[in-house]
């Protein structure tokens, strides 16, 4: 009776192993959307005319990190006051 009831809890272990392989989800067809599971990529906002010329100076400077952000905020800060954005677009007229 031993090597029965071995024999039985063998077969139960490998039933109970085997199940978990069934039950997990199928891989998605070729066909199925990709994007929906991935994340989509942020656009891209304009950059405006101010943005790019305190970004030069920031290179010009060699700044980088912590140091480079400080100053392109300062920077676009100091050029918002002179000037509007150029990627705003212009009022309708009626």
């Amino acid at each position: 009776m031993k090597i029965s009831s071995l024999a039985t809890v063998a077969a139960l272990a490998t039933a109970l192993a085997m199940g978990g392989a069934f039950a997990q989800t199928p891989a998605p067809a070729p066909g199925a959307a990709p994007a929906a599971t991935a994340k989509a990529p942020k656009e891209a906002k304009p950059r405006s005319a101010a943005s790019i010329e305190c970004s030069k100076q920031a290179d010009e400077k060699g700044l980088k990190g912590k140091e480079r952000k400080k100053f392109r905020r300062e920077c676009i800060k100091e050029a918002g006051g002179k000037a509007a954005p150029a990627a705003a677009p212009a009022p309708a007229k009626q």
